[in-house]
């Protein structure tokens, strides 16, 4: 999976598990169970996450690529 500025984060969720712990690096909090973060998270894209948490895309796009990588066994 390509992850871009206009993926959605409920996507990455499904397709890689529950990363919150890079989102909470960002600022992106929990929000109660993984279930209702996956609610909330059909909507809402990578770009529009780093910029509600005030967070410049590059730089998370970067991480989210990072930990995925990591979830995949790559160095």
């Amino acid at each position: 999976m390509q992850i871009t500025k206009d993926t959605r984060i409920s996507d990455i969720l499904l397709e890689y598990g529950d990363i919150a712990e890079v989102m909470e690096v960002f600022g992106v909090k929990r929000v109660g169970r993984y279930s209702l973060r996956m609610f909330f998270a059909k909507a809402l894209t990578v770009e529009w996450a780093a910029r509600i948490h005030g967070v410049p895309l590059d730089e998370f796009l970067a991480i989210l690529h990072q930990a995925v990588a990591k979830i995949n066994g790559e160095s």
